[in-house]
């Protein structure tokens, strides 16, 4: 099924495109059960997933049918759908450099968005009915919601709309997304640009996930060093959360001292201490901290694969096992004010309603052994020329290992800086779309 609507406002046209692809791009289906990757898919027997599922995109030109090339965004997350016209970051922002030459391809990651959404109502996963309401088979269906399955997803729709190559511009996971769409699938693609986005290759992610506590401690101590009335805060509203079942908030969610520790994700974002430092500054006992509290919290009901499935992304052949759980240091265990950033943890799955349905099936993901998603011969191979933002600062994709990778990538010239922090593209778009495209051509 192909679906398509066209529509124009603001002076600007847009093509709405569904298109139907198959669920299992690799015919993995039962493939964990029958080696024994998952015991607890291989007992309850080969997994019915669905035939197929629905992915939306939108596309943006500043003409009507306009014959630009395509330039796909690659969303951040996993688990969070394509921005919407509008919101995606005014005069200043990167749509704007991108409708210069491009029509902008807004693609909502199988999972997210008008692509079959995953969710929880009243207390049952919606999204994957077909699949039953056992964790281990939820579990064994979520396995397809990974890089390399968007990938083939995006190579249908690109075939659809009769491209030969396309480009892509890939934030944080969409960077993760763009290796493996170069690593699987290098001649369907024109230019490439990272944001954030280069990973680990081939790592335990707990050895990723150790450098990226190592900033953390730095940032925060950076952030208490800035606002220093606001460690005693932290340390205030932990005691709070120790307390029985934790801090209650509103909708019946909860959260204990390890949840709270999350609020450091505002550091990785260059206007966060400030947002972190506007919070604390509320009672703590008032009505509008505990609402701004729930809405701050990251891994929560709105997008759930974000939480379930984020340490996946960093799984190129490798078991995850709560990996940034793993690789808390002892400084960070023994010092409720050190913050964590997307250091997810079983905590958010029981302590917020709508996660809470997932919690079993998130510890059946963290033990699944997962296949590569980057060959590294074909990368070396791949002549895609593109630039990456490497950000010097980045609180979630360490440098050190961004730089590892680019050297797999001979026509990707790498862009380090420590003007902006993991957020760039947001805060700067026009600007840092404008250096990348420039440095890739020369």
């Amino acid at each position: 099924m192909v679906e398509q609507k066209n529509w124009t406002r603001g002076g600007l046209h847009f093509r709405d495109v569904t298109v139907t692809v198959p669920f299992d791009h690799f015919g993995r289906s039962g493939e964990a059960a029958s080696a024994g990757e998952n015991a607890a898919t291989a007992a309850s027997g080969k997994v019915d997933l669905p035939d197929t599922i629905d992915v939306f995109a939108r596309i943006i030109a500043t003409e009507a049918d306009s014959q630009k090339p395509y330039l796909v965004y690659l969303q951040g997350g996993p688990g969070v759908e394509a921005p919407r016209p509008g919101v995606v970051g005014g005069p200043g922002g990167w749509v704007k450099r991108a409708l210069e030459e491009f029509q902008v391809v807004m693609l909502d990651q199988r999972g997210t968005g008008r692509s079959n959404p995953i969710g929880s109502v009243d207390g049952a996963i919606t999204g994957l009915e077909t699949v039953g309401d056992d964790p281990a088979a939820i579990a064994e269906a979520l396995s397809f919601f990974r890089a390399d399955s968007i990938v083939e997803d995006a190579e249908i729709l690109r075939r659809h709309l009769g491209a030969e190559t396309w480009s892509l511009l890939g934030q944080s996971f969409g960077g993760f997304t763009t290796l493996r769409y170069i690593s699987a699938h290098s001649s369907a693609l024109h230019e490439v640009y990272f944001t954030g986005g280069l990973p680990a290759i081939g790592l335990d992610p707990a050895t990723v996930y150790g450098r990226t506590w190592e900033g953390m401690i730095r940032k925060s101590e950076q952030y208490y060093a800035a606002f220093p009335g606001d460690r005693e805060k932290m340390r205030r509203l932990g005691d709070l959360a120790s307390v029985g079942d934790g801090l209650a908030l509103p909708g019946g969610a909860r959260a204990t001292p390890e949840r709270i520790r999350l609020l450091g994700h505002f550091l990785g974002a260059s206007d966060g201490p400030e947002k972190l430092h506007y919070l604390l500054d509320l009672d703590f006992s008032s009505g509008a901290f505990r609402h701004d509290l729930a809405a701050s919290l990251p891994f929560s009901g709105r997008n759930p694969l974000y939480a379930v499935i984020h340490e996946s992304c960093w799984a190129d052949g490798t078991v995850t096992n709560w990996a940034a759980r793993r690789a808390m240091p002892d400084a960070v265990v023994n010092d409720p004010t050190l913050l964590a950033g997307e250091h997810a943890g079983p905590e958010s799955l029981h302590e917020d309603p709508e996660l809470t349905p997932f919690a079993e099936v998130a510890e059946l993901v963290a033990a699944r052994q997962w296949p590569g998603l980057y060959d590294v011969d074909a990368l070396q191979a791949a002549s895609v020329r593109g630039a990456a933002a490497v950000y010097f600062e980045d609180a979630y994709v360490p440098v050190e290992y961004s730089l590892a990778t680019a050297e797999h990538l001979s026509g990707v010239q790498p862009w380090v800086t420590n003007e902006y922090e993991h957020n760039g593209l947001r805060a700067d778009g026009y600007r840092v779309l404008d250096r990348l495209i420039g440095l890739a051509r020369g």
